[in-house]
């Protein structure tokens, strides 16, 4: 990755929907040149993909509950692919693969603790998660 696909990627996380013409008029190089390197970015895994955010799943960072939710995966669960599944999650805004009795510790902001309820429930039923640990942040 070089200085132009990290601008490429910064149009892309304002605006996922960004036409490559007009990304490739932001950045100075042609269409062409501009899908090519979206493209790229694709077949490598820097892209995984893109998403619509409905209204109501945004979370403005100084509102809410922000926690940290330690994650055991079913030891059928592949890593990599709970990783790609959680960054199609709105409210999951990191995930770190870490060491100790957890595989995974996300960060996510919610709403309020319905919808820290309902991410629970999901990351069982979809994301694979037979335990959870959820510290809650105070300041």
């Amino acid at each position: 990755m070089d200085a132009l696909d990290e601008k490429i990627l910064d149009i892309l996380r304002q605006d996922g929907r960004a036409s490559f013409s007009g990304i490739g008029r932001r950045v100075g190089l042609s269409t062409n040149a501009a899908a090519a390197r979206i493209r790229r970015m694709e077949r490598s895994g820097i892209i995984l993909g893109y998403r619509a955010v409905l209204a109501g799943e945004v979370v403005d960072a100084s509102a809410g509950l922000e926690a940290f939710i330690d994650v055991r995966l079913d030891a059928d669960r592949d890593s990599e692919a709970f990783l790609a599944w959680s960054r199609t999650v709105p409210e999951i805004w990191d995930a770190v693969h870490v060491t100790g009795p957890y595989d995974y510790m996300l960060h996510v902001r919610v709403r309020d603790t319905q919808i820290l309820n309902r991410l629970l429930r999901l990351l069982k039923a979809e994301g694979g998660a037979i335990q959870t640990q959820t510290r809650l942040a105070l300041r």
